[in-house]
């Protein structure tokens, strides 16, 4: 039998219409939605589960070991969660599909998603205080100071970085800001622990 240890490593995207079928027919399905509380509360696919990406690569080898091989990482737009596909698969999830679009995707696509109170998500937020800041810096510098012009050069370092790293910085600054908590964020304890094991993780356990 082959170990999770073992499996070979993919990059697999996702379409909404085919994540709209596998969950109606498949049993052994974990949906694993990395954004950060506040976004999952006020949308997400029914019957996802909620694992912030800072959560997962802070607890990835525990939570590989209760996924079976059929997983779909969703987020916002992607980027998240194929920053979570590359963390389970240095755990041993070697398919781990990343959802093309979203939520707003699959919400789009038709797909059964639960809403609740209308937060702006995260990477918007990226995007205006990106853009504000660009703009302070270039107005600074024609009304105040030359040298305020290193703040929009400053930010534009820091974009290209991001993009290439598929990291964000700004954005995990932005996630710890009191309007992008929830009321209960997820725990080690409430989000990983309480996930089911899949039958094929505990088949594989029964087997080592």
């Amino acid at each position: 039998m082959t170990s999770s240890s073992t499996r070979s490593t993919a990059v697999t995207s996702l379409a909404p219409e085919t994540l709209r079928s596998w969950l109606a027919g498949h049993q052994d399905l974990t949906v694993l939605d990395v954004r950060s509380a506040a976004e999952f509360e006020s949308m997400h696919i029914r019957g996802s589960y909620n694992v912030p990406l800072p959560l997962l690569s802070e607890h990835t080898d525990e939570l590989a070991q209760r996924l079976g091989s059929r997983v779909v990482l969703v987020c916002q737009s992607g980027v998240r969660a194929e920053q979570a596909r590359q963390r389970l698969g240095e755990a041993g999830i070697g398919t781990a599909f990343v959802l093309t679009g979203g939520v707003p995707g699959f919400a789009a696509a038709g797909g059964d998603v639960v809403r609740g109170r209308a937060r702006w998500d995260l990477e918007r937020q990226v995007r205006l205080v990106a853009g504000s800041l660009v703009v302070l810096g270039l107005a600074g510098g024609r009304f105040v100071s030359p040298k305020v012009r290193m703040l929009a050069g400053a930010i534009g370092a820091g974009l290209t970085f991001s993009a290439a790293t598929n990291t964000c910085a700004m954005g995990t600054a932005l996630s710890a800001m009191p309007w992008n908590r929830a009321a209960k964020e997820p725990t080690r304890e409430s989000a990983i622990l309480q996930l089911p094991v899949s039958s094929e993780a505990g088949a594989e356990a029964k087997a080592s």
